[in-house]
């Protein structure tokens, strides 16, 4: 009978763990997770009537997998305020609406004429190189301008990868994108054909904005991680560190912090990629180097809670992203108690910032007190927050998103490569396939499947 051991308890694993359980009720499994609870960067504080998400709010419901996991394990699924689908970016120290339709695009102050014109002239542009590794830097300033690189594209990647678009690389981060330009030659008119084709099957077609609804549950992206955990039962073990693994007779030995051991058929690596580097030394070296240079920044994570009443204007959005180009010491802010129900008690707002990442690191750095002095400047400079607030959530992630920067296709082929010269070895977690949570299930999702379909006995 096989017995798959999967290190590392985060989404990716959790979610893995949950379909092979399903698939092959007949296997062993163990998910060994370090930290004593489960769910990564999936971690909901509850505190006094907040819902405070240290990482992740929610998943689109465009793609289905999260949604049909939350299904499988029981999770109550809660849709976002309409306000949500409002967003802002900050101009000239105020926040601007992000345009959600061509006619408020052409009436939007957050480009100027000249900047309007030439989004417009995108669909002149000659097709990019097919062949070519392009930034996404390089990519929306040779489609779209400078001024929509800069207050549409680069507060995305900072909203998404908290990444630097000048490095960030487009195939990788945004392949979507690139396809679109490959087979339509521009974006707008890609949009357009798109529009056509889906309004002949009923159906509403791509929009300037990310596409789906903002999901999550009523007690936080927690709720999810809990029910994985219940499913997984006493195949979940916290607090539990790997400290090694050797491969031995076919099999693979993983061993244990404190002398303890655990024996596999196969192994499944569902943590961050300088975790699993440290764990190849004595089974693949020549992974060890590729792992390591795969760049995480840090993020640090600030949360206020407000009274209502004392809030200079009305939370009436999903929150606001900074551009690099305004030069703010945060990313941005999520207005979390705008965009869904129960994350606040009546009377009062959660406002939950952003800061650090691949351009200011230093920032989430900075120690407690200048931190939250810092942020609560930049609050007051652009929301005109002046309240004191009632109290606050502050968490600082060393190492949060990996950067698909240019060359990372290449470098994922090459780990890839390496991987399979080791039988029964896995990887899956956010540094391959996608960061967004719906990535990372729905590539766990088929690995599941994968490993379910393959005879597992011959390895």
């Amino acid at each position: 009978m096989a017995k798959v051991v999967i290190v590392g308890g985060g989404m990716s694993g959790l979610s893995l763990a949950v379909h092979l359980k399903r698939l092959k009720p007949e296997w062993e499994l163990s998910v060994l997770e370090s930290e004593s609870r489960p769910g990564g960067k999936a971690w909901t504080v509850q505190e006094d009537g907040f819902r405070v998400e240290f990482g992740v709010n929610g998943v689109l419901d465009n793609k289905p997998h999260t949604l049909e996991l939350a299904g499988m394990v029981g999770a109550e699924i809660l849709y976002s305020n309409d306000a949500a689908r409002r967003r802002y970016v900050v101009k000239k120290g105020r926040l601007v609406k992000l345009p959600e339709s061509p006619k408020e695009f052409l009436t939007s102050s957050l480009l100027t004429l000249e900047g309007k014109l030439r989004v417009v002239m995108e669909t002149i542009i000659p097709r990019g190189d097919v062949e070519k590794d392009e930034s996404l830097a390089s990519f929306a300033r040779r489609r779209l301008g400078k001024e929509a690189f800069q207050y549409l594209i680069d507060p995305m990647a900072s909203g998404i990868f908290a990444g630097d678009p000048e490095k960030l690389s487009l195939k990788s981060c945004f392949p979507r994108i690139h396809e679109l330009e490959m087979q339509y030659g521009s974006l707008i008119r890609a949009m357009i054909k798109l529009q056509k084709e889906a309004k002949k099957e009923g159906k509403s077609g791509p929009g300037a904005g990310p596409g789906g609804k903002l999901t999550s549950f009523r007690n936080g992206m927690g709720e999810l991680v809990n029910a994985c955990a219940h499913e997984l039962g006493d195949s979940l073990h916290t607090d539990t560190t790997v400290s090694g693994i050797e491969r031995e007779n076919g099999l693979w030995k993983v061993e244990l912090e404190g002398g303890r051991h655990e024996e596999a058929t196969h192994l499944v690596l569902a943590a961050p990629a300088g975790v699993c580097a440290s764990l190849m030394k004595n089974v693949n070296p020549g992974l060890m180097p590729l792992l390591k240079s795969i760049s995480y920044p840090p993020i640090a994570v600030v949360a206020f809670a407000f009274e209502t009443s004392r809030l200079p204007r009305p939370l009436d959005g999903f929150g606001f992203l900074c551009p690099w180009v305004e030069q703010r010491k945060i990313l941005g802010a999520l207005w979390d108690s705008s965009v869904f129900k129960f994350r606040s008690p009546d009377g009062y707002s959660l406002i939950r910032v952003l800061a650090g990442g691949a351009r200011r690191p230093e920032v989430a750095g900075y120690r407690k007190e200048r931190l939250v002095d810092t942020v609560l400047k930049e609050l007051k400079d652009i929301m005109g927050i002046s309240a004191k607030p009632e109290t606050m959530w502050l968490h600082v992630w060393p190492h949060a998103i990996p950067q698909y920067q240019i060359g990372y296709s290449s470098l994922l082929d090459c780990i890839e490569k390496e991987r399979k010269k080791t039988p029964n070895l896995f990887f899956r977690c956010n540094w391959v396939g996608g960061v967004s949570l719906n990535d990372c299930v729905a590539n766990s999702k088929a690995l599941a499947h994968s490993l379910a379909d393959s005879d597992v006995q011959k390895g």
